[in-house]
Parts: structure tokens; C-alpha cells; sequence
């Protein structure tokens, strides 16, 4: 499986933002919306071009454009949410699917209450987004939803990461490729990541 930590300069100073417990709800949410954006650059570094014909102001040029690939954004319920804007304001033509997970605070696993793709996922380049990757039960929950409705390509954004998600990542879907801005020490006994941000629903939407 392929993880890639993305260390730029801007990603680590705005993780910091999100980690500091005294950044508020709007500003959580907007500097989450920020670094998915940022992230999207990563993640979609390997999509094809075409060459194409323009008309600058001067001359006749050949260029560069998106090959029409098909995209389509997952996140999942609730905190996924807060990274959708970011990327769809570089690529407002990706669908967007949503799934509705949650982790049972006895068990920790994850128990779904909702699920809804585009008609045509499996021919669509799926990008999973959930800002947090602890035990890693909602992730592989949610990369096997999309398999099983015959997703091919599919990569999972998540902000910040625990070894224990990534271990899962790896055991359960080595063909996802996890795309992280961090990897912390570990999981506390609530399955939160140490030292974490705290929990991303919570601080992106207001609630507790």
C-alpha cells in the first residue's frame, strides 16, 4: 500500500491551526476546506492529459487540458464533509457520493446508516475523504462499499492519521493509496489519535 505524507510548508502550518484547541468553529472549518484543497493537488497529480487547441490573445496555442477523467468525492458522514467545498472549487465537476458511518463507542466499530453513489461509480476515479484515519474501521468500511459497487481507482484523503488506521488501510485494502498530513504517536482508550485535534465533527460543525 502507498502512503504518502504530504509535508509542504502551508499543510503543516495550517495542521497546526487545527490542532490548537483554541481555534474556533469557523476558522476550524475553513482551514480544513483549505488543506483538502491543498491535498487535492496530491492526490490528483496522476491525472491524464490531452493536448488541445486555444486562441490566446496573440496566436494559436497547443495546450494542456484534463482528459475528461470522471471523479467523484466520498466522504464520509459527518466530518468528511467539511473537506468537500475545498476540492470541488478546483474540480466542480467531480460528483459527489456520501456515506453515513459511525463508530460504536463500545466496540469501535463502524455501523453504516447511509450510502449513496452516482449510478456510474465504477467508472469514476473515487477519492474518499474523512479528515481523521484512527482505527481505520470507517475508512476500510467505506473503500469497501465503493468496491463492492465496482469501484476501481480509489485513494483516501484523510488530514491527520494513526498507525493503527494505516495498519488497517494496509491489511484490508493494500490497493487504496492513503494520502495523510501527519501520522501521530496513538489511539487513547476512546480511539481518539494522540495528539490528534480532537474529535473533527465536533469542531468543524459546533456540536459536542
Amino acid at each position: 500500500m502507498s502512503v504518502t505524507v504530504l509535508t509542504h510548508p502551508l499543510i503543516q502550518h495550517k495542521l497546526t491551526i487545527l490542532r490548537d484547541i483554541d481555534t474556533g468553529v469557523k476558522v476550524f472549518r475553513e482551514v480544513v476546506s483549505e488543506i483538502a484543497m491543498l491535498m487535492c493537488y496530491e492526490a490528483m497529480r496522476e491525472l491524464p492529459l490531452e493536448e488541445i487547441k486555444v486562441m490566446t490573445p496573440v496566436a494559436e496555442a497547443t495546450v494542456k487540458a484534463l482528459a475528461g477523467k470522471k471523479l467523484a468525492l466520498v466522504p464520509i458522514l459527518r466530518a468528511g464533509l467539511g473537506m468537500v467545498d475545498g476540492i470541488l472549487s478546483l474540480v466542480p465537476s467531480a460528483k459527489v457520493a456520501h456515506i453515513g458511518l459511525y463508530r460504536d463507542p463500545e466496540t469501535l466499530e463502524p455501523v453504516e446508516y447511509y450510502c449513496k453513489m452516482p449510478p456510474d461509480i465504477m467508472s469514476r476515479d473515487c477519492f474518499i475523504l474523512d479528515p481523521m484515519l484512527a482505527t481505520g474501521g470507517t475508512a476500510a468500511a467505506a473503500a469497501k462499499f465503493l468496491k463492492d459497487a465496482g469501484a476501481q481507482s480509489i485513494k483516501l484523503l484523510s488530514i491527520l492519521s494513526a498507525p493503527p488506521g494505516v495498519e488497517k488501510m494496509e491489511k484490508m485494502h493494500p490497493d487504496v493509496e492513503v494520502i495523510t498530513c501527519a501520522i501521530d504517536g496513538h489511539l487513547n482508550d476512546h480511539g481518539y489519535i494522540v495528539p490528534g485535534l480532537g474529535d473533527a465533527g465536533d469542531r468543524i460543525f459546533g456540536t459536542k
